[in-house]
Parts: C-alpha cells; sequence; structure tokens
C-alpha cells in the first residue's frame, strides 16, 4: 500500500478560504481578458473593467503569497521553533501534494491544446511538448531550465515549493547549528527563525525583489511570503503593545521598500499582510465569527488551487468553440467569456473532489506523471 505523502492541515479559516476564493476568481478573470480571440471582442463592452483585469488582475498572486506564508508558519513553526522531525520528508510530502492536481490538470491540458491548435491560431495554445520538457514540468523545474510551460500560471506551483522547502530550512536552520539538549527550550532560541525570517523578507523586498532575473526563484516573491509567515507569529503576542509594535515594524519595512521604488505587487502584498494581521487580532479567523451567506466563496477557496490549474484548458477550449462555431460579436463573446468561467468552476470542482482533495500517495504521484508523459509523447508523434 501506498504511503500517504500529505500531513494534516491547519484547522479551517473560512475568511483566508473567502480571500483565496476571491483572489483566484480575479486570476481566472486576468486570464480570460488576455488570451484568445473572446476577450478582444468583448473588451468594447466594459472597457475600463476589462482593462483593468488585463492589466492587474494579476496582483491578486500577491494574496496566495501572503496566506501561503501566513499558512506555513501555522503548520512548520506556530510557536516560532521547528515541528518537524523529518525535514527532508516533510518537502516531498509537499512536493507530493501540490503536483497531484498539478499534474492532473497538466495531462488535460496538453490534450485540449493538440485539440484546439488547428482551429486556434493563437500564441496562447502551447506547443507540442519535448520529452525534457514534460520532465521539467514534472520536477517543477520549468522556469529554471528555460522550458516554456505547457500551462499558463503553472511558475506559481514552482514558486510555492521553493518558498516553502526555504521557509522550513530558515526556520530549522538555527536548530541544525546549534541543536538544543534533550528536554531543554531556550527562550531565546525562538526568536532566531524568526529574525531569520525577517531578515531575508527585508533583502528581497529591498534588493531580489527589484531584480527581474531572479523571478523565477523564491528570492524573488519571498518578500510576500514572509510578510505571510511574520503576520502569523505577530498574532501570536500576547501583549498589545508587542502586536502594536510588531505591526509598526511591519509597516515601516513594507513602506520602506516601497520608498526604495514603489511597487504595485508589494504594495498589495503589504495592505493584504496588515488585513490578516488585523483579522487574527480581532479573532475574524474563528469559523465561529462567519456568515453562512459567505458559504459559496469558503468553498469556492477551498478548490481555488483546483481552479487555478485547470482554468486554462477550458479557457483554450472555449475560444476555439467560440471562434469557430458561434456568431461572431461582442456579446457572444462575453457569453463565451462568463460560461468558461463557469465551466472552470465545475471542472476545478471535480478535480478537487477526484483527485486534490483525496488522500495523496507516491503511487498516485507516479501514475499522474505517466499520463502526463504519456499523453505528451503522443500528442508529438
Amino acid at each position: 500500500m501506498a504511503s500517504a505523502i500529505a500531513p494534516p492541515s491547519p484547522g479551517r479559516m473560512p475568511l483566508l478560504d473567502a480571500a483565496k476564493g476571491i483572489a483566484c476568481a480575479v486570476i481566472v478573470g486576468h486570464h480570460l481578458s488576455r488570451y484568445g480571440p473572446m476577450p478582444a471582442g468583448a473588451y468594447g463592452l466594459a472597457p475600463d473593467f476589462f482593462g483593468w483585469l488585463a492589466d492587474d488582475g494579476r496582483l491578486a498572486v500577491q494574496v496566495f503569497l501572503v496566506i501561503a506564508g501566513f499558512l506555513a508558519a501555522a503548520s512548520l513553526a506556530p510557536d516560532g521553533l521547528l515541528r518537524v522531525n523529518r525535514p527532508i520528508a516533510r518537502i516531498l510530502q509537499r512536493y507530493g501534494r501540490l503536483v497531484m492536481p498539478y499534474l492532473a490538470a497538466l495531462t488535460v491540458c496538453v490534450l485540449v491544446a493538440a485539440l484546439v491548435r488547428p482551429w486556434l491560431d493563437e500564441d496562447v495554445v502551447p506547443a507540442s511538448p519535448s520529452i525534457g520538457q514534460l520532465f521539467a514540468h514534472g520536477f517543477l523545474l520549468q522556469d529554471l531550465l528555460g522550458y516554456e510551460s505547457l500551462s499558463t500560471g503553472v511558475w506559481y506551483v514552482a514558486i510555492d515549493f521553493q518558498l516553502f522547502a526555504l521557509a522550513l530550512m530558515l526556520v530549522g536552520l538555527p536548530a541544525m547549528l546549534s541543536p538544543p539538549a534533550p528536554g531543554v527550550v531556550n527562550p531565546s532560541s525562538r526568536w532566531m527563525p524568526v529574525l531569520l525570517v525577517l531578515a531575508l523578507a527585508v533583502a528581497s523586498l529591498v534588493l531580489f525583489n527589484r531584480n527581474a532575473a531572479l523571478d523565477d526563484t523564491a528570492l524573488y516573491f519571498f518578500g510576500a511570503y514572509g510578510l505571510g509567515m511574520l503576520v502569523f507569529w505577530i498574532g501570536r503576542a500576547t501583549r498589545a503593545s508587542t502586536w502594536q509594535g510588531a505591526v509598526a515594524l511591519l509597516v515601516l519595512v513594507g513602506a520602506g521598500a516601497l520608498a526604495i521604488e514603489w511597487r504595485s505587487r508589494i504594495a498589495t502584498a503589504l495592505v493584504t499582510a496588515l488585513l490578516i494581521a488585523l483579522a487574527q487580532h480581532r479573532h475574524w479567523l474563528s469559523p465561529a465569527k462567519w456568515p453562512v451567506a459567505a458559504v459559496p466563496l469558503q468553498r469556492l477557496g477551498r478548490m481555488s488551487y483546483s481552479l487555478f490549474l485547470i482554468h486554462f484548458p477550458v479557457l483554450l477550449a472555449m475560444n476555439a468553440l467560440v471562434a469557430n462555431l458561434a456568431p461572431h460579436g461582442p456579446w457572444v463573446d462575453l457569453l463565451g467569456m462568463v460560461a468558461t468561467f463557469g465551466l472552470s468552476v465545475a471542472a476545478a470542482a471535480l478535480l478537487y473532489r477526484w483527485v486534490e482533495a483525496r488522500p495523496a500517495s507516491w503511487r498516485a504521484v507516479f501514475a499522474l506523471f505517466a499520463a502526463l508523459l504519456v499523453s505528451g509523447i503522443a500528442v508529438s508523434l
């Protein structure tokens, strides 16, 4: 029997689920407004809205980065000390959890791209993959190795994995360099991982994030991710003065980075982090504080990763269908975009139910990796 590779996740936080749902909807809208003939046709109906989605919708990724850092701190080191006995195994667990729905969605995308390529004369359709490209995607190395992406947005999966591994190493570094005596906990040792995360977050915000050559690495994005981690630890403060001082430091760090060079992505990450800090301080993250009417947003947030992964092949298929079978017109294109969003949510629900939400195992990872390889090789012949 295959061994499980996904540890229990932290308790649900409905407000964060809702934030992920909204952010993912914006990202899907961003891609819908940029790729294929439908947005070009519908643009004239709402130019300001589609222009905003096309230009600034990508900023919603920063919400995911901050929340991912927050949840990583909650999972790895809620008290500042690493609570992982086998770090390498934990990193492999994270890889397995990420790639199961990712590999399934990539397989669908490869097949859909092959089907629509004759009918959709657009640069948005990925070319037939090479064997090296398939393996690079499977190991989350496609951007580092310079391969074209098989689907839009898959860069985020690779970055998420890098960020998690980097965070784990930072939090565990003090214990590795100076192992504590058995049964002895030095109170000051709890501050060292926090200080390391703070130092790297500051370095990322003021240095690495300003170097576009690093945007395939975790160093470029660790500023936003680190803000999320720091916010979680700030929320553990027991004194109001400590919480206020820590939040003031967070504002100072973010404002300083923006003063050096204004970046809307960093401003978005900073605002997100501060809002989460306030929500945590006011206990708004508790399930008891969340209204029943917002349950649909929670559900969308829970399957936001599946939606992020699967919407692109749906986008390709619908663009090909509308471009070749439907009468041309702005309203037809707009209805096609709305239908694409709805079908993407439906596809995400299936991917979430049958892949993402199921217990992960190495057997499933290998099977899905094999399916991607077979599909890619078949459409390339």
